[in-house]
């Protein structure tokens, strides 16, 4: 029993004092972003497109292609629940409604906390083990201005930009399933999803993006710059980096569903 309280201790312990280095790695950023300029070491641009070009232009297929499969998949299954209640036509609503304000959002998040926040994490985790951070430092290049800021900036825009591709790739996966059923045609369904749909259920989902971007970049960078123990410790943080991101971005998602809807 001592030791499992030892155990709990330690962890609870450690648990704090990172949840206290993440939000002072998230100030510094947000300070260096604010006054970086007037400090002269603004964050330059051309990183955050870079970093934007790795995170959402090359993500567009596979948002695309999940999006579009959960839309059919929500129509499927919707077709099938109503049907015993001759209520078919009724799944455009429930298709609109759970992608706009659910899938799109968590879907993305999932996929771009397994594809960047993974390779934030070995990227700057390789960085430290060989040193490259402490070169900065030399050098007189604060490491959260220069990796971090343009990190945060372009995961802020393309989350809830892959988000918004994901809104239009989910309607359409239903409108194609639901045209082979329903025989509605899609121009049909869309008028019909538009027009239940209103700003807030878009909303709903890029408040949860843009959440999920933040949570993506913490985890990420804060595993990273943590690594110890050479090319197994980078393996390690990369790993608990992605397990972490996406079992956060669920809970959130969960919380954030459960104020939403009240």
């Amino acid at each position: 029993m001592k030791k499992l309280v030892e155990s709990i201790g330690r962890r609870t312990s450690h648990s704090i004092e990172e949840l206290g280095y993440v939000s002072v790695l998230l100030v510094d950023t947000l300070v260096w972003l604010v006054l970086g300029k007037s400090r002269q070491q603004p964050v330059r641009t051309a990183h955050i497109f870079h970093e934007a070009l790795h995170i959402g232009v090359y993500a567009v297929p596979i948002v695309v292609v999940l999006c579009l499969s959960v839309g059919m998949m929500l129509a499927m299954q919707g077709l099938e629940t109503l049907k015993p209640y001759g209520a078919q036509s009724q799944v455009v609503v429930g298709i609109a409604l759970s992608v706009t304000r659910e899938f799109a959002a968590l879907i993305v998040g999932i996929l771009v906390a397994g594809r960047s926040g993974s390779a934030i994490a070995a990227r700057i985790g390789t960085m430290k083990e060989s040193q490259e951070i402490d070169a900065l430092r030399v050098i007189g290049i604060t490491p959260v201005r220069y990796l971090v800021a343009p990190l945060l900036v372009a995961m802020m825009l393309m989350v809830p930009s892959l988000t918004i591709l994901g809104d239009l790739a989910g309607l359409l996966g239903g409108a194609i399933y639901t045209a082979y059923e329903l025989n509605m045609s899609i121009a049909t369904y869309f008028d019909r999803s538009f027009a239940v749909l209103d700003m807030y259920d878009i909303f709903q989902g890029l408040i949860k993006s843009l959440v999920f971007a933040v949570i993506i970049v913490l985890v990420g960078v804060s595993n990273g710059f943590q690594v110890q123990g050479g090319a197994e410790g980078v393996g390690r943080a990369t790993t608990r980096s992605v397990v972490l991101s996406i079992s956060l971005i669920v809970v959130a998602d969960m919380i954030f569903t459960f104020f939403l809807t009240r």
